[in-house]
């Protein structure tokens, strides 16, 4: 038998017969790159040339405001899609859904490489003050530029999915007894990843029309980690994110 280290919360919902699957599609990044909104829309900005404006007309976030942090492609709270389904093992759930999450962040990161660079983003930053470390082997903290720490994760998560003890696929092989450790810090890397999106680059969603694309791959994610308990409150608590999830429970996106 297989121990189940992962904890989940308890639900009196019905599981899904099927597990859901959702491919968060996202467009084709351009040759070039203008990313200005125009218009009568309140939020006019550019961020190709011209000062990047990621604040509504209140100095809030873009994506907390109208109507921007409602745009989505799922109606409907998250945790209908999250539940473990009946016959399933919590770790495989647990390992398919990561790989998802891992899937379709990396489809939004080719779209952000023309804006997400070395020089606009010296920092892997998530908010004022807010600046990312990677420790190395060493346990040195490095302050890496967000590019460089981004493609940092992406390689270690890469090799961790590809890793065929960490993650087996194969009939009868268990899962290891530390993987519930590894799943928690690859999610926490992931945070990581949308704080700063959220916080540098939102701008570039609304240019391409993809922000209900993004949001609901993060409301997703967020719904996943709360389920599982692999999201750990304190990584979001004073940041943009954290004050996105919060409305977004007072919306009815998110359960409290």
């Amino acid at each position: 038998m297989n121990p189940n280290p992962i904890r989940r919360s308890p639900s009196p919902l019905a599981p899904p017969q099927q597990p859901a699957q959702f491919i968060y599609a996202t467009p084709s990044p351009t040759t070039t790159s203008p990313y200005q909104l125009t218009g009568s829309s309140p939020f006019m900005a550019t961020t190709n040339g011209g000062s990047d404006v990621t604040a509504g007309a209140d100095g809030r976030p873009l994506y907390l405001c109208q109507p921007f942090i409602r745009a989505a492609l799922v109606t409907g709270k998250f945790k209908n899609i999250v539940v473990l389904p009946k016959y399933v093992d919590v770790n495989e759930w647990v390992a398919i859904n990561m790989f998802d999450f891992y899937t379709n962040l990396n489809l939004f990161l080719s779209v952000f490489s023309e804006c997400c660079t070395q020089a606009s983003c010296p920092t892997m930053s998530a908010g004022p003050g807010v600046d990312y470390t990677w420790v190395d082997n060493n346990r040195r903290q490095l302050r890496l530029a967000a590019p460089t720490y981004i493609d940092f994760v992406t390689t270690w998560i890469q090799n961790a999915l590809d890793d065929p003890v960490l993650f087996p696929t194969k009939f009868a092989h268990e899962f290891p007894s530390h993987f519930p450790t590894m799943v928690k810090q690859m999610y926490r890397q992931l945070l990581r990843i949308f704080a700063h999106l959220f916080y540098a680059h939102y701008p570039v969603l609304l240019h391409l029309h993809s922000e209900g694309h993004f949001n609901s791959l993060f409301a997703h994610f967020l719904a996943f980690g709360k389920e599982f308990e692999i999201l750990d409150p304190r990584d979001i608590r004073g940041l943009g994110i954290g004050d996105l999830a919060d409305r977004w429970k007072e919306m009815g996106i998110l359960e409290s």
